[in-house]
């Protein structure tokens, strides 16, 4: 058994409490207001009986609360109650200059009624409402009184104009909604497809690492019955069992990552770069004109970096560079790499402009040794009247978040109170802190 969905209110969808009422208020004063006029104008004006006008008075005026809900019907009888008033004052003698066959109080009536079909009913029915409207006015005038004149059209005119703008005004409506919808679907999957290509180039990169140290495995495989001497045949076969499962698992991760690479994205035969050429990125930087500071880790500790985390360190501190170029150039800016164990990390972190060069390199005993990144920039000397680079996607971040999430680390970005803005990334070094 299908269920019958109940009619919605006129405005019931706006956001605002007093909007969803004012279809209901309307209503309530209008039905208030024109039902005693209705009665005292058709008896007093018109002369016709007071129990007849009482009720065609309820008959054309009770069906605006109606309306609120469902216009099409309160319209059946509006126009029902409109018509028999018509042919009931054929039936009395009235003054020439009254209007007939719609008086002033019907006009408003229906003007409302008009107005609240437009807001809710589509173009065929208020074509086929106006059509209908137009054909009894039509057909009453061959009855007129007094003789038949422009005036005994103000229903058809007054009708017809609130028809149109009333659907005008709800088409737009309309049509502002589903703009907005359709800028709020587009920026999430503006948001997810930026998230995606950056997990691709995430992977494509994490595959080029993978593929050195496999390719690496199954080298030393291969060639170890070659350097190492009087190998028993056990080992022999062991060895070769290892290079060809190594080969093997080589060619189904590249077969299965693979499709991460377009065909626009060419293999890439250089190493992936790392926390040694952070320092080459920072010099390239600085030769664009933006003064740039950078505190390196001590050279012991870039050995003990793996290369997962190098490259993450890498990619964040090419991003925030890039960004400060893109919207604080000429700003001074500080790139500071550290290795503390996590409450120096995070007590360097909390410094701002000033953290990073501090930390406790040597580690310690206890506790996981991480990798902090800390790229700092103040405001710029002189604010940009515009971004330098107009095509940006706006999503710059999401690539950061993603980097610092796949191995693990935590990631903290905000503008400062001087206007500047602060990354600092705490990336862990050892491999069981991979999560």
């Amino acid at each position: 058994m299908t269920s019958v969905e109940r009619p919605r209110a006129l405005l019931a969808g706006a956001s605002r409490r007093w909007v969803r009422w004012l279809p209901w208020a309307v209503a309530f004063v209008l039905c208030v207001a024109l039902l005693p006029t209705t009665v005292v104008v058709l008896t007093a004006d018109y002369g016709l009986n007071g129990a007849v006008a009482s009720a065609l008075a309820v008959a054309q005026t009770a069906p605006l609360l109606l309306a609120v809900v469902r216009p099409l019907h309160a319209w059946y009888v509006v126009v029902a109650a409109d018509v028999a008033g018509a042919l009931a004052l054929l039936t009395v003698d009235f003054d020439a200059r009254l209007l007939w066959p719609f008086p002033p109080m019907e006009l408003v009536g229906y003007v409302a009624l008009c107005l609240a079909l437009g807001l809710r009913e589509r173009r065929r029915t208020l074509v086929l409402v106006w059509l209908a409207t137009a054909g009894a006015n039509v057909g009453l005038g061959f009855a007129a009184p007094h003789g038949a004149g422009a005036r005994d059209l103000l229903l058809t005119i007054l009708g017809g104009v609130t028809l149109l703008l009333s659907a005008a005004l709800r088409e737009r409506y309309e049509a502002q909604r589903r703009l907005a919808e359709q800028e709020t679907i587009s920026e999430a999957e503006r948001g997810r497809r930026t998230l995606l290509e950056e997990r691709a180039r995430i992977a494509r990169e994490l595959h080029d690492v993978v593929a050195h140290h496999m390719s690496v495995i199954t080298v030393q495989a291969d060639t170890a019955e070659y350097r190492l001497a009087a190998l028993p045949p056990d080992a022999r076969e062991e060895f070769t069992s290892i290079a060809a499962t190594a080969r093997e698992s080589l060619g189904e991760m590249r077969r299965l990552l693979g499709v991460l690479r377009s065909e626009e994205t060419r293999g890439e035969l250089a190493p992936q770069p790392g926390l040694p050429e952070i320092e080459q990125l920072v010099a390239a930087t600085a030769r664009t004109g933006a003064p740039v500071d950078f505190t390196p880790c001590a050279t012991t500790v870039d050995a003990e970096v793996p290369e997962a985390v190098g490259l993450s360190a890498y990619r964040i501190v090419q991003e925030a560079l890039a960004n400060v170029v893109r919207h604080a150039p000429g700003a001074a800016t500080r790139v500071a790499l550290s290795v503390s164990r996590p409450a120096d990390a995070d007590a360097d972190a909390d410094e701002g402009a000033g953290a990073g060069a501090g930390a406790d390199e040597g580690g310690g005993a206890g506790g996981a040794r991480r990798l902090t990144v800390l790229v700092v920039n103040g405001p710029p000397p002189d604010p940009p009247s515009g971004p330098l680079e107009a095509g940006g996607t706006g999503h710059g971040l999401v690539g950061m978040r993603e980097r610092v999430r796949l191995v693990g680390g935590t990631l903290d970005v905000g503008p400062l109170p001087d206007g500047g803005f602060r990354v600092a990334a705490r990336l862990p070094l050892t491999e069981e802190d991979f999560t």
